[in-house]
């Protein structure tokens, strides 16, 4: 008896369908398009008009501008990164025991994920001011930061740590209420202090999320550009001229949307090395049980 061929079950594909043509229409086919436009010379409303295969993308990695920004792109990550993760898990060992007034703590050190970066940048600005503002006051000095090459970037990646130090605090809470609180008990038993707890318990029991924090964190600070567009502007100098901004610039400045499309794919291959790079690394640090 011939078995009855088994009917093919469309159901599963139907309810992909509507997320795959979102997908398709705001991810991929912009994906395309850009790296389509980086092998082009555009004309002013971005339209391909002269093809120039890998030309762009020449003329970027011989640009000491260019060149400048993914030096100022690098070292701003890795203060930002560095930055938020930290004072994230500063306040999340803080808020880990209960004290009176937890939940106003709790909520302080969440608030920044709360604020849009446009907003905490001109309030930053206001603050930051080299007559009127406090920080100037409160230091007793004069300093114009945003217009100083020597501390315009500090004082951008500054701000975005902070903005960023809210969604990881929440992250690195959830990850110690998950930590047995017994294993802290045997420990103190055996004589363990608190800084030993943290490092051989603490950190260990954390090191899952903590790895999911820094690929997020990573990728965000890659991503910054309010901010730095209200403080700074790239300048002064282009010191804080990092490369989204940098493409920013080209398309909307000076109209180059085919050097402003090479930029974009450069640095969508920076962060999936990095990327890349750090899930490779994950064995070797990262402990799950």
């Amino acid at each position: 008896m011939n078995k009855a061929k088994k009917k093919f079950n469309w159901t599963p594909y139907c309810y992909l369908l509507p997320s795959m043509l979102v997908f398709a229409v705001f991810l991929f086919y912009p994906f395309v398009k850009t790296i389509y436009l980086s092998l082009y010379k555009t004309d002013k409303m971005g339209q391909a008009k002269l093809f120039v295969g890998a030309e762009n993308y020449v003329d970027l990695l011989t640009s000491e501008s260019f060149l400048n920004s993914l030096k100022v792109t690098l070292l701003f990550v890795v203060v930002v990164v560095a930055g938020s993760m930290l004072i994230g898990l500063v306040a999340a060992v803080l808020c880990n025991k209960a004290f009176p007034g937890i939940r106003i703590f709790s909520t302080a050190y969440a608030l920044p994920m709360a604020i849009a970066s446009s907003s905490a940048a001109m309030i930053f600005q206001i603050m930051l001011h080299p007559s009127v503002g406090i920080v100037n006051k409160l230091l007793k000095l004069d300093i114009n930061w945003l217009n100083d090459p020597k501390t315009a970037l500090i004082c951008v990646a500054i701000l975005t740590a902070w903005l960023n130090s809210g969604i990881n605090f929440l992250y690195f809470s959830a990850g110690l209420g998950n930590i047995d609180d017994t294993i802290y008990e045997r420990a103190s038993v055996d004589g363990a202090t608190g800084v030993q707890q943290f490092f051989s318990l603490t950190l260990p029991g954390l090191s899952p999320i903590m790895f999911y924090t820094l690929v997020v964190n990573v990728i965000q600070a890659f991503q910054s550009f309010g901010q730095i567009k209200i403080l700074t502007e790239g300048g002064p100098n282009e010191t804080t001229n990092v490369i989204v901004y940098s493409i920013y610039r080209d398309a909307f400045f000076n109209y180059r949307f085919g050097s402003a499309a090479a930029q974009s794919v450069i640095l969508f291959i920076i962060i999936m090395l990095i990327t890349l790079v750090m899930f490779r690394i994950e064995k070797k640090g990262v402990q799950y049980s």
